[in-house]
């Protein structure tokens, strides 16, 4: 029982972290006359995925490749089927056809590297490296070409800034909660890992149906409540920018950040069959999406019928 209160507490910390954090970090920036496109692609999209960030990283140094690397796929798998699923069906998501035709080639390609790197069996300190310095060269592109932004994707941009959690009115209190996110998600994170282990030891099955499934659905959490208020202000753009955003920092900078600091072995089950399901995850948004750049609420009953299809399967082959 202590183990599964361990979890919960991990996850409560987690959200309460990340949404301080979102919070915190997005009125500072916006103090300090940062523009709402750069907040609303980086603060918003990348700040909802820092529990991922922490959880990986702690299980990675934990000894626990299963959580760490079952942590990005299933994160990913769940923002595009789950979170993305309830909020289409909430409200249809509307797709900015400039922005899509970019960023769906970059997540692809993030995504297809993912694939690659499972397949390998392992992910070094040179590649996590690699992942890093691609986010870095995306977020500075998209900098530099601010300026050439349309109307359309400001004004994605400016709803993400918009719905974003209000923090305090000074900079520096705004920068103190921050921090405190950070420290929440750290202690959070530190719960989580150890509680999914010792879950895992006792139920008989690999950390890494563990790492799929409690841990990146409650990682997720902060994503679900950010799109699902998008969805509900019909700010549907808002909701798959935010998907997009964290799907590539999930890969490029978690995923990275983690091998950077310790090799990770990829559990084989994940390369058998849960980063296929990752993939096909990302091909059937990018298909849908492209069909009159709009996610329909027959699509998101799709995915989350889909979601709860995968979750059937893991807990029938645990």
């Amino acid at each position: 029982m202590a183990d599964y209160i361990m979890i919960l507490g991990g996850l409560a910390l987690l959200v309460a972290g990340g949404e301080m954090l979102v919070s915190g970090a997005t009125s500072a920036a916006k103090a300090f006359g940062v523009s709402p496109l750069i907040i609303g692609l980086t603060l918003v999209g990348f700040g909802t995925s820092t529990p991922e960030l922490v959880t990986t990283v702690t299980a990675a140094l934990a000894g626990a490749p299963g959580i760490a690397i079952g942590n990005v796929v299933g994160s990913n798998t769940a923002n595009i089927l789950l979170v993305l699923g309830v909020a289409a069906m909430i409200y249809p998501l509307a797709v900015d056809p400039r922005s899509f035709r970019r960023d769906a080639i970059v997540l692809v390609a993030a995504t297809l590297a993912a694939l690659a790197i499972v397949l390998v069996g392992n992910v070094g300190r040179l590649t996590g490296a690699a992942l890093i310095a691609s986010l870095i060269a995306y977020v500075i592109f998209l900098y530099l070409h601010e300026g050439d932004a349309p109307d359309e994707e400001a004004e994605v941009k400016r709803h993400m800034a918009e719905d974003a959690p209000r923090g305090p009115g000074t900079p520096a209190l705004a920068l103190g909660l921050a921090a405190l996110g950070v420290g929440l998600t750290i202690v959070g994170a530190k719960l989580l890992v150890d509680g999914a282990i010792e879950v895992a030891s006792d139920l008989g099955v690999s950390d890494t149906i563990i790492g799929l499934t409690i841990v990146a659905v409650g990682t997720s959490m902060p994503e679900l409540i950010t799109s699902a208020v998008a969805a509900f202000r019909k700010h549907g753009d808002v909701a798959y920018g935010n998907i997009i955003g964290s799907n590539l920092y999930n890969i490029l900078f978690i995923l990275g950040s983690a091998a950077l600091i310790k090799p990770i072995a990829i559990p084989a089950q994940i390369a058998r069959f849960d980063i296929w399901i990752m993939v096909g995850a990302t091909a059937l948004l990018v298909l849908f999406a492209r069909t009159g750049f709009k996610l329909h609420r027959w699509e998101g009953f799709a995915f989350v019928l889909g979601y709860a299809a995968y979750l059937g399967l893991l807990i029938l082959r645990a």
